[in-house]
């Protein structure tokens, strides 16, 4: 393993790991939104915004902190075979089903980037009462598709070094 592969290891996880452990409080700000929701209603008029940005939080919420669960190994697993598996077997089929998962992140920022140029370059809105801006989302959503992939080219690099072991 080249240091090059270490120090992308090292710095790939360090940001998913101090993003992913900031937005993890972004559940306290969909609270906040969802209360304010719930009190505005009762007592006052009706706000227009509360939905559609409690939608917005957990949009970064998941976004944000995809790259982090994955780090965790908080994503969810099949596991009617993978928990009987041997370490080294779970590298194997790990290595190789990230491969999977790469492509489809690529595809999945490919048509994100061009909704976010889209977005830009007609000043998009929601076609809600509210009308929002929709590229500060749209933004948020192509840069956690990022580090999820960037997090996935680490688990690649952490599995091929377990199975030729190496240590990271």
């Amino acid at each position: 393993m080249t240091a090059l592969m270490r120090a992308y290891v090292r710095i790939v996880d360090g940001v998913n790991y101090h993003i992913g452990r900031v937005v993890m409080y972004g559940i306290f700000v969909m609270m906040g939104i969802l209360l304010w929701s719930s009190i505005s209603k009762t007592f006052f008029l009706p706000s227009l915004w509360t939905l559609e940005m409690a939608q917005f939080s957990l949009v970064a919420y998941y976004m944000l902190g995809g790259g982090y669960a994955m780090q965790l190994g908080a994503n969810v697993r099949m596991d009617l075979f993978y928990g009987r598996w041997s370490v080294t077997t779970r590298a194997w089929v790990d290595s190789v089903t990230v491969l999977f998962l790469i492509f489809f992140l690529g595809l999945l920022i490919y048509g994100g980037i061009d909704s976010l140029l889209y977005s830009l370059q007609y000043n998009e809105r929601s076609p809600t009462a509210w009308r929002p801006l929709l590229w500060p989302i749209k933004t948020v959503m192509c840069v956690g598709l990022v580090l999820m992939l960037l997090q996935a080219v680490s688990e690649l690099i952490k599995d091929i070094a377990h199975l030729r072991d190496i240590e990271i």
